[in-house]
């Protein structure tokens, strides 16, 4: 497939269930801790994305064996990584598109003292590293870089006191819970602002925890001891409330969905679409771990995006045909996701009739009867391009999204799933 692939969608509502995938979150994490484990792990359910497999491409290239096979992940982890590449040779870790994997896995390198060169493709290549640029090289850790990828790093990092921004994206804090863990010495990781999508380093803490891991979480910021050991296990892969808020949003706007395969006790920061769309007027109950999600009156609100950036984009389809005005706010940040997903968001509602104003922050939308078809420049981001598909479901006319693709990032079966429940989005192929 190629850029030039568009996918048409028409109108129509989904019926039926649909199994939540497995969280990439919680994957990327379960996968970095098998891989640093003196032993196997199994990890299930892996749906195989785009960025699951980059991780899998990194953790390879640090020295785990790693096998596929009907949906889970068998792991053979690196016993000892530093004397794994004590000839100190390049080693090249190609993180695809994964901003994830790429913040993740540079300070784990670092501790292990490994010389690595970390490339990547597409939108990930502008995508920011300058945290680490200025923080490693403070450690002893040479960064070389034009400003983006490839970036090479020398030198091994050591444990000590650290002050990194809370503010930027926490998956710098991630990959420096999981690096410091593998240093000799106590650790501390000190916040110079407040944290924002702080649920993602809780993820982080609890699935360390899991594989035997422990940090503290301090006044300051967080406390790692050092000396410790990962623990291989099997490990269930919970759903993912991201991609949930698709279908949440589905049923907000008239579908009758059940959505089965997510926790109720998840730490996943995006569990909050479940109360946020039960503030548009979705009527959503809950029995035996599943939700059945059905449209209500539905009417707009004021969302503070700070702590849920992913989710912005299918609250915005929501919140396009809502009676009233929803303001998001406090979402700066996704000016440097996939796409800047505030004019890419702004700019999809608007193609099909809607009306939304960009904030500096955020996004202003006032609420229409219906959109009436048109077409989305999916902006080679898979939230957009789902986004999309959710909203051509309350389309008069035609949708055409372009660069489908792009859902292979994070969600493959995406459009195998939405017509499995009813929808009418036909893929084409335009190179052939």
């Amino acid at each position: 497939m190629t850029d030039k692939d568009i996918c048409k969608c028409s109108g129509g509502m989904l019926h039926g269930t649909v199994n939540i995938p497995p969280s990439k979150s919680a994957a990327h994490r379960a996968m970095l801790c098998a891989a640093l484990a003196d032993g196997r792990s199994t990890l299930s359910p892996i749906e195989l994305s785009n960025d699951m497999r980059a991780t899998i491409n990194a953790i390879t290239a640090l020295g785990a064996h790693v096998e596929f096979s009907d949906g889970t992940l068998t792991i053979d982890g690196i016993s000892d990584i530093s004397k794994n590449h004590a000839d100190n040779e390049p080693v090249d870790i190609n993180c695809i598109e994964s901003g994830s994997t790429l913040r993740f896995i540079i300070p784990i390198a670092a501790a292990a003292g490994i010389n690595g060169r970390f490339i990547g493709e597409g939108t990930l290549l502008p995508r920011p590293i300058g945290i680490y640029t200025e923080l490693l090289p403070k450690a002893g850790v040479e960064c070389i870089t034009e400003g983006g990828l490839p970036l090479i790093c020398r030198g091994r990092l050591q444990s000590g006191e650290y002050e990194i921004r809370g503010d930027i994206s926490s998956q710098f804090i991630t990959g420096m819970l999981f690096a410091l863990s593998l240093c000799e010495g106590d650790s501390r990781l000190i916040l110079t602002t407040p944290l924002q999508s702080s649920a993602y380093v809780d993820m982080t803490v609890c699935c360390m925890a899991d594989f035997g891991v422990k940090v503290e979480r301090t006044d300051y910021g967080w406390f790692i001891p050092g000396g410790q050991k990962y623990t291989p296990r099997d490990y269930t892969v919970e759903g993912d409330w991201s991609h949930a808020g698709f279908f949440l949003a589905a049923g907000a706007l008239g579908s009758e969905l059940t959505l089965h395969g997510l926790r109720m006790d998840s730490v996943q920061g995006d569990m909050a679409a479940l109360e946020l769309l039960r503030g548009f007027g979705a009527e959503i109950t809950e029995q035996n771990g599943d939700l059945t999600v059905h449209r209500g009156t539905l009417h707009g609100q004021h969302i503070n995006a700070q702590q849920i950036p992913d989710l912005v984009p299918c609250l915005a389809v929501c919140a396009a045909l809502c009676e009233g005005t929803t303001i998001i706010d406090h979402a700066e940040r996704l000016r440097i996701k996939e796409s800047d997903r505030l004019a890419s968001t702004a700019s999809m509602i608007n193609a099909l009739g809607g009306k939304v104003t960009e904030l500096p922050d955020g996004l202003k939308i006032e609420g229409v009867s219906q959109f009436i078809g048109g077409t989305v420049d999916g902006c080679r981001d898979h939230r957009i391009i789902m986004s999309a598909a959710i909203a051509a479901l309350s389309a008069s006319g035609e949708v055409t999204i372009t660069t489908p693709h792009s859902v292979n990032k994070s969600y493959p079966s995406f459009f195998d799933v939405y017509n499995s429940l009813g929808g009418k989005a036909n893929v084409i192929n335009m190179g052939k």
